[in-house]
């Protein structure tokens, strides 16, 4: 397991590298460091704009190489989003370490959370919430699924499809709430009472019981997070979203 002053100095090492490479124009410490939020467990987030666009793969290659040798990584991930690429790292301590690629005519804060270390960052573009016609749209598709999967008797396939009615639902009430509703984020700063009553929607065991009684209480509180988030909406879909529970079981 890492520790912090290890994971402190891997940044530093990080950052004087990227300073030294003169490909990189720009590099910003992001996530929780850059809020002097970190924690015993907060991994390592940076951003590095690279002056000429079209060394950017090359910069990539380069870096990715680097963690593999210099800090034995194990493995990565790519998630891209726009012109940015984020390389995911898993080194042998456990910590995670994020690094973010963009053009420098894009290097901007994304998020609060952006500490600019050297170089020039354009005006800043945060990312907007989501919707919550999006969030509420893939809720009664999971909905569906997870009558018809009952109805089938396939069972896990079921628990899952209930999972994900319960993670939408609570996205509307933390968006109801003004908390992050992106990976759970702000689901631990909701008042207890507010989240208190999803825990009966938890599945206790994998039988059709079981499945329908936690179907029954999640879709009663995605009904509630649909009213508080839009209330024609709500109105639209109440008869249709009742009548899936009232025929799964």
């Amino acid at each position: 397991m890492f520790t912090p002053d290890e994971r402190s100095r891997l940044r530093t090492e990080m950052l004087e590298d990227a300073a030294n490479d003169g490909r990189i124009s720009a590099a910003a410490i992001t996530g929780s460091a850059a809020a002097s939020r970190e924690d015993r467990w907060s991994d390592i987030d940076l951003a590095f704009g690279i002056g000429n666009a079209a060394e950017l793969p090359n910069v990539l290659s380069d870096w990715t190489a680097r963690m593999y040798s210099k800090y034995r990584a194990l493995h990565h991930l790519d998630v891209q989003s726009g012109a940015w690429i984020y390389r995911v790292f898993l080194l042998p301590s456990t910590l995670q370490v994020d690094l973010a690629f963009v053009p420098a005519t894009e290097f901007r804060a994304l998020a609060p959370t952006f500490r600019l270390v050297f170089g020039i960052a354009q005006p800043p573009q945060h990312f907007p919430a989501p919707q919550p016609e999006g969030i509420i749209g893939v809720a009664w598709l999971y909905a569906l699924h997870a009558r018809s999967c009952i109805a089938r008797g396939n069972l896990w396939q079921a628990e899952y499809m209930i999972s994900g009615i319960r993670d939408q639902a609570l996205a509307l009430t933390c968006l109801h709430h003004g908390l992050p509703a992106v990976h759970g984020r702000g689901l631990d700063q909701l008042p207890s009472h507010v989240i208190s009553p999803f825990e009966d929607s938890l599945v206790r065991q994998l039988d059709a019981a079981e499945l329908s009684r936690a179907f029954r209480v999640v879709m009663q509180e995605l009904r509630s997070a649909i009213r508080n988030s839009d209330k024609a909406l709500a109105e639209r879909l109440q008869e249709a979203l009742t009548h899936l529970t009232e025929i799964s079981h």
